[in-house]
């Protein structure tokens, strides 16, 4: 490869922000000592001062202001080469990531719902909710604005809980349903906990386990939030009871409406029928929503959301099953 054709991305956008915070700090200078002299025209002045930090939000973002990943980029570098006025660099990605709400491209169809149901014992679960509580998941992102961002898909910049992160979750919150808590105030240990047949039968073997492995008969779907907020925890010094350094939090905010997905999709040789275990499952999710959280720092309340419809789309049947209520669900369902 000759020398020509080597790119290097981070110098290409290193000397972009050059030329932009370098312009950037001289027109901010100019405006302050212009503020310092002339103070009957103070309003005036700010609204030069908010011209200017708008016109470098843009220049930041490239022009997208519907996308977070090329402001990312640019605050992130400039951050790290520690220039001028960094505070208002990250303030333009503030303001943007809050600004209004996100969408996956719908032409590309990266979320198809309802999924063919292929047998009479398939079964599609869809569960609306409003989060009651921030949601927090942090990106494994390293070079980031923020020292606590969200995780997002890398192409769309659009927040989102993993399906692997769903499937963990609800086995837990099926766990407990099943007994767990209990298992443990007696004093036993969690390697002493065996899973019922249930649990096997939709979530498969744990992790590590080779001897008669199942796959399991639940298919998890990712879920896309379409708003980003920012939450600030302020600790405090127990000595003086003063708060210490803030720490900001990138989040998806209460009241954003999302939904839970799931496919029962059991193979032809799972001999378990639907009665023993639907009952347990969906009081297992009002309970992991509702209840238990599924954000991280669950513990500081974080997570939390309210129900407003399951829907169950079943084989053979042209209109789902839909409800408000577990109560009504079970009817529907002729469920115990």
């Amino acid at each position: 490869m000759t020398e020509e054709h080597i790119f290097d991305w981070f110098a290409s956008v290193s000397g972009h922000l050059r030329n932009i915070s370098d312009q950037y700090d001289q027109q901010m200078r100019g405006l302050e000592q212009q503020r310092r002299s002339l103070q009957g025209q103070q309003r005036k002045q700010i609204d030069d001062i908010k011209r200017i930090r708008e016109q470098l939000c843009q220049n930041l973002s490239g022009g997208n202001e519907n996308s977070l990943n090329e402001l990312t980029d640019s605050v992130s570098v400039w951050l790290a080469q520690d220039r001028k006025r960094k505070e208002d660099a990250r303030q333009c990605y503030i303001d943007q990531a809050a600004r209004g709400k996100l969408h996956l491209p719908p032409a590309l169809s990266l979320d198809p719902w309802p999924p063919t149901l292929l047998d009479e014992r398939w079964l599609a679960l869809d569960i609306a909710f409003t989060l009651q509580s921030p949601w927090y998941s942090r990106d494994d992102r390293i070079f980031h604005v923020l020292d606590n961002p969200l995780r997002k898909d890398r192409v769309f910049g659009v927040p989102f809980m993993a399906a692997a992160s769903w499937k963990g979750m609800l086995r837990w919150s099926c766990r407990m349903h099943a007994g767990l808590s209990d298992h443990l105030a007696k004093g036993k240990s969690f390697e002493q906990w065996r899973d019922p047949d249930w649990i096997i039968h939709l979530f498969g073997n744990p992790k590590g386990e080779q001897d008669d492995f199942l796959q399991g008969a639940l298919v998890f779907y990712p879920t896309w939030f379409d708003k980003i907020g920012f939450e600030v925890i302020n600790p405090h010094d127990r000595e003086r009871r003063a708060g210490t350094q803030p720490i900001v939090y990138e989040v998806v905010p209460a009241e954003t409406q999302a939904r839970l997905r799931l496919l029962y999709a059991p193979s032809p040789d799972m001999k378990n029928p639907i009665e023993p275990w639907m009952s347990s499952l969906i009081e297992s999710i009002e309970s992991l929503l509702t209840r238990y959280g599924i954000s991280a720092k669950r513990t500081a309340g974080w997570g939390t959301a309210q129900i407003t419809q399951w829907t169950v789309h079943k084989y053979g049947q042209s209109q789902p099953v839909t409800a408000q209520s577990i109560s009504d669900l079970k009817q529907q369902l002729r469920l115990q």
